[in-house]
């Protein structure tokens, strides 16, 4: 940070006397680093308003005096929020530019984003009116409200530009738009809540200095045993929330503070991923230049028919990480490969049911109820048991190119993605796999499904045969002489006549069945 842009104000502490410095004279509030008093600014003085609870370690590679630039402006994070809801946590971090600017660089759905509070010129929409989903005119523009939670503000440090309500309640709500943005409604001050907007960044683009200098020996050192077998479990990203035991394959989240006890549960075994946990593949999301993906996580999904008449389907996901570009998804199903990433802003409907993103119309192909049935890695979300999640997929076709739009709803978060297809050849080819992997990699994804309706119908059609075997069976063990018997007795000439006759011939008299015509009903026929 230039020290001659800025004005930097320093005073005691009045909890402790540790020296408190302000980078801003904008700033209204810090945490004292020393005794965590939460204190205000008041001219030239400070007074105590709080007590900040100690933030738990989540691995993040940012922290206090950390640089960067954005937009060709340098800037400094110079504080912390430290928010949890009930689907986990995240951290607002308060970075200061060198003109005085204040933002926020937060987390966002793997990656980061730098919001700008703006001011409204009209009342905000009350929370409550808020609808997950749909659309929201705010600011003048048409937004599509991506989530609206509950969080409650845990802990702080460092500077603030305002004083923190530490553990109050409120609403968040997340906004996106066809401009790649996101924009966010907080109501921690229900009189006056504020409204910022912000883009997608890169940590690595931010050309950051300060961060973390070994995040890998951090995270090692903070390995923690496995709730259910005792096996160390050694978080590899930063951001994970999840990760699976590879002695056991329960899953854990770690998203919680070190010490405290991990929720996790166990799972039926499933599949082998066809491209192993670690492997690297160099891979071009939206076809440019190709990038170093790493395979992180995997994922098996089923979708939940409406009726019984409905097929069943299964199909892998591969959860894939660049340092550069955050998260993606390699999709693998009955209809081939896939390559898609999560979008910051939101498409645009285009009536009929499709939908608009960067001037491509996408036309809604199928909504179905996805399930979660086994995982295996980590992610940078919450993994939660048979997790079910509405899905709506849509598709762009110009010529032999197919792109894709997915929008997934879990709760109250709507998340979208965006990709293209790609063929077997091309993943086998990125991530070196044998020669011999290409029939797997090619595979009818419906070879590991069953459809209900079908299934159905076969078990019917199964006892209908069962039963007409039974017939069969009795027929052909029935005695067609019985009636002499009965008449004339087992040992009349009439009865040993009749069986002389029957066996002779080939043909029982009056079974109904046998050869007829030419085709016979013993097999080497047609049903």
């Amino acid at each position: 940070m230039s020290s001659s842009t800025q004005r930097r104000w320093q005073a005691a502490c009045p909890n402790c006397g540790a020296p408190v410095e302000f980078a801003s004279a904008a700033s209204a509030s810090t945490v004292c680093s020393f005794c965590r008093s939460t204190l205000l600014r008041e001219g030239e003085a400070l007074r105590k308003i709080g007590q900040s609870a100690e933030l738990f370690e989540d691995y993040s590679p940012l922290q206090l005096g950390a640089n960067g630039r954005y937009a060709g402006e340098g800037f400094s994070v110079v504080g912390r929020l430290q928010l949890r809801y009930a689907e986990g946590g995240w951290n607002e971090w308060h970075i200061l530019f060198d003109q005085g600017r204040s933002a926020w660089l937060s987390e966002d759905n793997g990656a980061f984003v730098i919001a700008f509070e703006a001011p409204l010129a009209e009342a905000p929409p009350a929370a409550e009116a808020l609808v997950v989903g749909a659309q929201q005119i705010v600011a003048g523009l048409p937004w599509q409200v991506a989530s609206k939670i509950e969080a409650t503000l845990l802990a702080a440090e460092g500077e603030l530009p305002h004083a923190p309500e530490l553990l109050n309640s409120f609403w968040v709500a997340d906004l996106r738009n066809a401009q790649d943005e996101v924009a966010t409604l907080d109501y921690s001050q229900a009189a006056a809540p504020s409204w910022s907007v912000g883009r997608p960044v890169q940590l690595a683009e931010l050309a950051m200095s300060g961060l973390r200098e070994d995040s890998s020996r951090t995270l090692a050192s903070k390995a923690r045993p496995c709730p259910s077998c005792g096996a160390a479990l050694t978080p590899r990203l930063e951001n994970s929330q999840s990760i699976v035991c590879e002695q056991c394959d329960a899953v854990v989240d770690i998203s919680t503070e070190l010490g405290a006890d991990l929720k996790h549960f166990g799972q039926m075994n499933g599949m082998q991923p066809q491209i192993p946990l670690g492997t690297t593949g160099q891979l071009a999301i939206s076809g440019g230049v190709p990038k170093p993906w790493q395979v992180v996580g995997y994922l098996e999904r089923c979708d939940l028919p409406e009726t019984a008449d409905d097929e069943q389907t299964f199909w892998r996901e591969y959860l894939l990480f660049n340092k550069l570009e955050g998260f993606a998804f390699l999709v693998d199903t009955q209809d081939g490969w896939s390559l898609v990433r999560p979008l910051t802003g939101a498409p645009r409907p285009a009536g009929g049911g499709a939908m608009e993103w960067q001037g491509k119309t996408y036309q809604k192909r199928w909504t179905y109820t996805a399930k979660v049935t086994y995982v295996l890695g980590e992610f940078y979300w919450r993994i939660k048991r048979e997790e079910r999640a509405l899905v709506s997929d849509f598709e762009s076709k110009s010529g032999t190119r197919t792109e894709l739009l997915s929008r997934e709803q879990t709760g109250n978060e709507v998340t979208w993605s965006q990709g293209r297809t790609l063929d077997a050849s091309e993943v086998q080819r990125a991530f070196k796999l044998a020669a011999d992997q290409t029939a797997a990699l090619q595979r009818d994804a419906k070879s590991l499904s069953f459809e209900p309706g079908k299934l159905l119908r076969n078990i019917v059609i199964g006892l209908l045969l069962i039963a007409l075997l039974v017939a069969l069976l009795r027929a052909c063990s029935k005695d067609d002489c019985e009636p002499y018997k009965k008449t004339y007795g087992a040992a009349s000439s009439e009865y040993q006549q009749c069986k002389q006759r029957s066996s002779g011939s080939g043909v029982r008299i009056g079974s109904g069945g046998g050869s007829y015509g030419g085709y016979s009903s013993g097999g080497g026929g047609h049903k």
